[in-house]
């Protein structure tokens, strides 16, 4: 006996005739599915571009803001902004001119030898003021952070950017140097900083 709750059962008027083989070329819902995936693929190009914009603009904005801090820093030391001559301060590379009301500070190359690997503007007190770390580098290495005031280097005073540009030229790359930082907070505290080469 033939059990038939098994078998589908075909609906009335699409029963197949003789020899006819059913209808299987024709899905309705394929075009359906198609039409999904589409939708689905367009909507994760979307997310990913929506995605890498604001990882773009994070960026722009960050740097947007670290830029308006060195110039607020900058004017706060009295040094010319990024559009003026002179450029984004004295690195210790380059020496600033005394600063006059009249004329901005030309940085020219320091004699070579050592460097700490900051830059750094004459401050509104005696001292140079750190307005940036190079990392990795010697001042970073040291626990140099922008915002420090650089007092001494080994046993020469630091009154002006320049004199921090000198003192450390005279140090022997390689050596430990003791450095007096005066922190934003007030506090003071010596360093040892190993000054590097020059290339």
């Amino acid at each position: 006996m033939e059990q038939t709750a098994l078998r589908p059962k075909p609906m009335p008027g699409r029963e197949p005739g003789p020899g006819a083989e059913p209808d299987t070329a024709r899905r309705p819902h394929a075009g359906r599915r198609r039409r999904r995936l589409t939708t689905v693929l367009l909507g994760v190009l979307a997310a990913v571009v929506l995605l890498l914009a604001g990882v773009g603009l994070g960026t722009v904005a960050a740097t947007v803001a670290g830029m308006s801090k060195l110039a607020e820093l900058q004017r706060q030391a009295g040094a010319p902004g990024p559009g003026a001559a002179g450029g984004a301060g004295a690195p210790t590379g380059t020496r600033a001119a005394p600063a006059h009301p009249s004329a901005a500070p030309t940085p020219f190359p320091a004699p070579a030898g050592a460097t700490l690997g900051v830059e750094a503007v004459d401050d509104e007190k005696p001292g140079a003021l750190v307005v940036g770390v190079h990392v990795p580098g010697p001042g970073y290495a040291a626990g140099l952070v922008r915002g420090d005031v650089l007092l001494t280097v080994g046993t020469a005073r630091v009154d002006s950017a320049a004199d921090l540009a000198h003192a450390v030229s005279r140090a022997r790359p390689g050596k430990e140097v003791k450095v007096t930082v005066r922190h934003k907070s007030g506090g003071y505290q010596q360093l040892t900083a190993v000054p590097g080469v020059v290339t």
